[in-house]
């Protein structure tokens, strides 16, 4: 069971790190990779939604810098070294 759980949670890891990548290009609405960032989004959004609201962006300048797939990752990295060992 424990293997699982660090498998999955390894996944989930993944899946957001390609969440930020994705941020950082444009893609075009009807594309391949539209669709791949659609399903990335509708995994991820429930636990960075509400870190979102949550926790404040910080500021450089005149952009905002969102934090929440940052906190996401270092959870995630906590939970398998208790889990996983």
């Amino acid at each position: 069971m424990a293997a699982l759980v660090c498998q999955l949670l390894g996944f989930y890891m993944l899946v957001v790190l390609a969440r930020i990548l994705l941020s950082y290009f444009p893609i075009a609405p009807g594309t391949m990779f539209a669709t791949v960032q659609n399903v990335i989004y509708m995994l991820t959004e429930p636990v960075l939604g509400p870190l979102r609201r949550t926790i404040p962006h910080v500021g450089f300048g005149g952009m905002g810098f969102d934090l929440s797939p940052l906190i996401v990752m270092f959870g995630i990295q906590i939970l398998q070294r208790v889990i996983c060992g």
